[in-house]
């Protein structure tokens, strides 16, 4: 294969993932909607649309296509090769049920966080996060506890690449006050968010370490800023997060 021919087949498997993230995030689309948002001619984006159709990639209903179930296959293998997630589920399930709030579990990938896992406890409240779902790690209390535990060049490298926005006011924009955040909470081993992602909401979090040291993934806690504060926010959740913190690391070193 000659370098161009190498050159635009990358450039159609990049529009090909692009336009499933545009349907993503429009849920449904039509030929002309696409076709605006990639300056395309509609020939090329039905060619595109016809094919993951055919894969069964995307579904068309009437004249829009939706994200097709298919995708759920590959993401569903792709939770069951992580490892922690088999260890660690139930230990999050029953965080859920004794602190009767909402748990996550979250893993780093490409310098971005991925919600593995989430459990409801009988107060939890409703967020618009969901299993699979890709966040910033500077904006969430799980995305910095793994921070905090990762060398200092590669969250560097995460900062050059994804950048610092800000999604509240709360959010931290600057990376020197982002890396003072984090050596505190290397050292105190917990994280909290306080409204830095959204607004009413605070979340505790800590980091799962195996036995080389290396962070595997963080758990938390999240609920509203009403429940969470005073010693409940800043010493028992915390608490109850590293005793679960403990049995999951025990479980992935003898599992």
């Amino acid at each position: 294969m000659s370098d161009q021919q190498n050159s635009n087949a990358v450039k159609t498997a990049q529009t090909t993932f692009a336009i499933l993230e545009e349907l993503k995030q429009r849920n449904e689309a039509t030929v002309t909607e696409l076709t605006d948002a990639f300056d395309l001619s509609k020939s090329s984006i039905h060619n595109y649309l016809s094919t993951l159709e055919r894969e069964g990639y995307v579904v068309k209903e009437d004249n829009t296509y939706r994200v097709g179930l298919r995708l759920l296959d590959l993401g569903g293998h792709a939770l069951h090769t992580e490892r922690i997630y088999d260890v660690a589920k139930d230990e999050v399930t029953a965080l859920a049920e004794e602190t009767g709030e909402l748990a996550n579990l979250l893993v780093e990938e490409h310098g971005r966080g991925t919600y593995l896992y989430r459990a409801h406890g009988d107060d939890a409240v409703k967020t618009d996060s969901y299993i699979g779902q890709r966040v910033y790690l500077h904006n969430t209390a799980l995305g910095n506890a793994i921070l905090a535990h990762l060398p200092r060049a590669r969250v560097t490298e995460i900062i050059d690449r994804h950048g610092l926005p800000a999604t509240t006011e709360n959010t931290i924009t600057d990376r020197d006050e982002l890396f003072a955040r984090l050596d505190r909470i290397r050292e105190e081993k917990v994280a909290f968010d306080d409204e830095a992602r959204v607004k009413g909401l605070r979340c505790v979090a800590v980091p799962i370490v195996n036995n080389n040291a290396t962070v595997e993934g963080a758990i938390s806690v999240s609920g509203p800023t009403s429940r969470f504060q005073g010693q409940r926010f800043r010493e028992d959740l915390p608490a109850t997060l590293k005793s679960v913190a403990n049995v999951i690391e025990l479980n992935i070193t003898y599992t």
